[in-house]
C-alpha cells in the first residue's frame, strides 16, 4: 500500500521516534537534540506531531527490546500517524528482522519515513526498499565492526593484566583527581566524571571482601556476610543493598587474587592489587562449589542450638527446635517430631555456652585444632596449575592449526580439566580455616566467644561436638535447683572431653 500523499491544507499527522546509544552516528547528541531537530523538520513541513517516543541507552543492534519503539509500531498499526520521523535511519533500525518488519508495516499502513540526517524513504517502492536496506547493512556492518574492535581492545588488556571497562568492581577504583568526560546514559548529555585508578584497592570494600572470605572459609553463609555488609552500610557500586548472587559473584571472582579473565576463563596475572592470596581464592571458590555444601532457605535459626541439639528421648535422633510453648517468656528445645518434653532454651545454651567456652579454655585446647595448611605445598600447586593451563591453551591451538583431531583434543582437555580440578581443591585445603581457630588459644575465651556471629557459634558447634537432650529428672533436684544439667549429654567430637 503506497502512503497517502496530503492534498492542499489537509493536516498530516506525525511521530517522532528518538534513540540514543554510544554508536558513532549521534553519540553526542542527547534526545533532546535530536527530538528538537525533527521537530522543525516537522515544523518546515507542516505536520503535526501526536507523539514522541524516546528509548534511551538502548543499542538497536544489540537485540535488546526497546519499548517505547514497540509502541510506536503499534500506535502506527492502530493509525495513530503516517508519517514517522527520525534523526537518523540508524535510530530506528540496526537489525534486517525489525527492518523487514517496519518496512512490511510501512506498506500496509501508508507510512512514510523521513530522517534529518538520511533524508526520505520512500518504502513503498522497490528502489526505496533497496535504499533502506542498504543503510541498514551499513549500520549494521559498523555495528559488527565495533563489536569487533571492543573485543579485540578487551582481550589486549585482559592478556596485560590490565582492567578491561565496565561497571567499577566492588574493592577497587580510587580517584586520581582527574576528570573524563562521557555520555550520560539517562539524559545523552556530556558530563564530567572522576578518572579512577582501577588497580588500586578501596580500603573499606577490600576489607569488607576479605572478611566475607574468611567467613565462608570458617562456615559462614553468604547471606551472613550479606547481613554484615548491611549493618556497616555497604553497598554495591551502584548503591544497592548487596543481594546473594552478587555477593556470592564478588567472592568467587578470580580478580580478588590478582587473576585477569576473560570471557570466563583465566588468562594470567593482572595489574591491580589482590584483596587475598590465590590459595585463599581457590579454597572460597571450592566451598562455595560444592554441591554438598549444605545451605539453609529462608529465615535463620535464632536460637544456638536449633536443628543442631539431638532430642535423645528414647534413643531419638531428631534434632530440636525452639517452640512458645513454655509461654512468650520462656521459648523451648521440643523435638520436632513432637513426642513430648521440652527444656528451656535460655537455659540450655547457657549451660552449653558455658561448657564449650570451659573446654576451650583448658591447656590443651591446640590439640583439638585441625592440621594447619603447611602440609601443603602451595608455591608447587601454584606453578601445576600454570602449567595444565598453558597445556590447555596449546591443545587449542594445536586443534586449530589441524595437528590433532577433535577426539584427541577433547580426550586431552577433559584429563587437563580433571587434573586442574584436583590441584585446585589441594590449594582450596591449604587456605580453609578451622571455625575453633578464632576461640583457641585467645586471651579471654569467652569474650572472644561472645563477639562471634551466631552463625559462627553454631559452625564451632558443629564441629566440636554433639549435643543430646535426654529427659530431665522430674521434681526438685539435689541443692534445691530444678534445672537438671545431667540430662544435657555431650558428644566431643574432638580430642576428650
Amino acid at each position: 500500500m503506497k502512503p497517502i500523499r496530503p492534498t492542499a491544507g489537509q493536516l498530516i499527522r506525525a511521530v517522532i521516534y528518538v534513540r540514543i546509544s554510544q554508536d558513532r552516528t549521534g553519540a553526542h547528541l542527547g534526545v533532546d537534540r535530536q527530538r528538537e531537530d525533527c521537530e522543525a523538520l516537522a515544523a518546515s513541513k507542516g505536520w503535526e506531531v501526536v507523539e514522541t517516543y524516546v528509548d534511551n541507552d538502548i543499542s538497536a543492534y544489540s537485540g535488546k527490546k526497546r519499548p517505547d519503539y514497540r509502541q510506536m509500531l503499534a500506535d502506527l498499526e492502530a493509525g495513530l500517524a503516517t508519517v514517522v520521523i527520525s534523526w537518523h535511519t540508524d535510530r530506528l533500525h540496526r537489525s534486517p528482522t525489525e527492518l523487514e518488519e517496519y518496512i512490511d508495516l510501512s506498506q500496509r499502513r501508508g507510512v512514510d519515513t523521513h530522517t534529518v540526517q538520511a533524508g526520505d524513504l520512500d518504502l513503498s517502492t522497490s528502489s526505496g526498499r533497496m535504499t533502506a536496506r542498504i543503510h541498514g547493512a551499513v549500520a549494521r556492518h559498523e555495528s559488527e565492526h565495533k563489536a569487533e574492535r571492543v573485543a579485540r581492545a578487551r582481550l589486549q588488556k585482559a592478556k596485560a593484566g590490565k582492567w578491561g571497562g565496565g561497571i567499577r568492581p566492588f574493592g577497587w577504583g580510587v580517584p586520581t583527581g582527574e576528570l573524563r568526560k562521557k555520555i550520560d546514559r539517562k539524559t545523552g548529555d556530556e558530563v564530567e566524571v572522576p578518572v579512577l585508578d582501577m588497580d588500586q584497592l578501596v580500603p573499606e570494600e577490600a576489607a569488607a571482601v576479605e572478611v566475607g572470605i574468611d567467613m565462608i572459609l570458617s562456615g559462614g553463609s553468604i547471606k551472613g556476610w550479606c547481613r554484615w555488609l548491611a549493618d556497616k552500610g555497604l553497598t554495591t557500586t551502584r548503591g544497592n543493598p548487596v543481594g546473594h548472587v552478587e555477593a556470592r559473584d564478588m567472592l568467587m571472582r578470580a580478580r580478588n587474587a590478582g587473576i585477569a579473565v576473560y570471557r570466563g576463563e583465566e588468562i594470567g596475572p593482572g595489574s591491580w592489587a589482590a584483596i587475598v592470596p590465590e590459595e585463599k581464592h581457590r579454597a572460597v571458590v571450592a566451598v562455595l562449589m560444592d554441591p554438598n555444601r549444605r545451605t539453609t532457605p529462608g529465615a535463620q535459626p535464632k536460637w544456638l542450638g536449633s536443628l543442631l541439639y539431638r532430642c535423645g528421648r528414647d534413643e531419638c535422633p531428631t534434632t530440636v527446635y525452639v517452640t512458645q510453648s513454655g509461654g512468650a517468656r520462656y521459648p523451648s528445645y521440643r523435638c520436632r517430631t513432637a513426642h513430648g518434653g521440652g527444656r528451656r532454651a535460655d537455659r540450655v545454651d547457657e549451660y552449653v555456652q558455658d561448657t564449650v567456652i570451659a573446654r576451650l579454655s583448658r591447656e590443651d585446647a591446640s590439640d583439638l585444632l585441625l592440621p594447619g595448611p603447611s602440609v601443603v605445598n602451595v608455591a608447587a600447586l601454584q606453578v601445576e596449575h600454570e602449567q595444565i593451563r598453558r597445556r590447555l591453551t596449546d591443545l587449542a591451538s594445536l586443534f586449530g592449526a589441524g595437528q590433532i583431531d577433535m577426539q584427541q583434543f577433547a580426550e586431552g582437555s577433559d584429563v587437563a580439566r580433571a587434573q586442574l580440578e584436583g590441584v585446585e581443591q589441594q590449594m582450596g585445603r591449604a587456605a580453609v580455616k578451622d571455625p575453633l581457630v578464632k576461640l583457641v588459644g585467645a586471651k579471654d575465651v569467652g569474650k572472644a566467644w561472645h563477639a562471634l556471629p551466631l552463625e559462627e557459634k553454631r559452625g564451632v558447634l558443629r564441629t566440636l561436638v554433639t549435643v543430646t537432650l535426654t529427659p530431665p529428672r522430674l521434681g526438685p533436684l539435689p541443692g534445691g535447683g530444678r534445672f537438671d544439667y545431667d540430662a544435657v549429654k555431650f558428644e566431643w567430637l574432638r580430642g576428650a572431653a
